[in-house]
């Protein structure tokens, strides 16, 4: 019987990993994936709030991008999409919503919250500078503070 060495055996080479091909689009259509994507990069995932639906793994997020991708096939325009998922889904699924009564503290919150602390802070220096105010000692005080740092330094040479 003849052996072979490990490294000339075939048996890797028939493991289902060599069997493996590389992933096919889920669209058909790679235009129409490339469309989808770029489209979906400004759109939230509802599940995960701090992801993009493209970057998202999450189901919600799977069944909107096929939702987008029916909707696309449908020669749906990209506006029209986006309209489709605000009725739906309201004004948060959009990553840049639209300046609008109802999305004012969304957009200029964090400036009125930082003014609001700038001006609470130079308040608050003001009147510690006043409460801080170098206070005059008299010679009897002098004298006495001078004698306290003479025994000081006496005790711990």
């Amino acid at each position: 019987m003849l052996l072979l060495p490990l490294s000339l055996s075939p048996l890797p080479f028939l493991s289902p990993v060599s069997w493996a091909k590389e992933a096919v689009p889920v669209a058909e259509d790679p235009e129409l994936e490339q469309r989808m994507i770029a489209l979906s990069e400004d759109l939230r995932c509802l599940v995960c709030q701090n992801e993009t639906i493209a970057a998202s793994r999450a189901d919600f997020a799977n069944d909107l991008r096929r939702e987008i991708r029916e909707q696309m096939s449908a020669n749906k325009s990209d506006k029209e999409i986006i309209d489709f998922l605000v009725a739906r889904y309201g004004d948060f699924v959009l990553y840049r919503p639209p300046v609008k009564s109802t999305t004012l503290f969304l957009w200029f919150g964090p400036f009125i919250l930082l003014l609001g602390g700038a001006i609470v802070l130079v308040v608050y220096l003001k009147r510690r500078r006043k409460r801080v105010e170098e206070t005059v000692l008299t010679e009897q005080q002098i004298k006495q503070a001078e004698a306290l740092l003479k025994e000081g330094k006496g005790n711990n040479a």
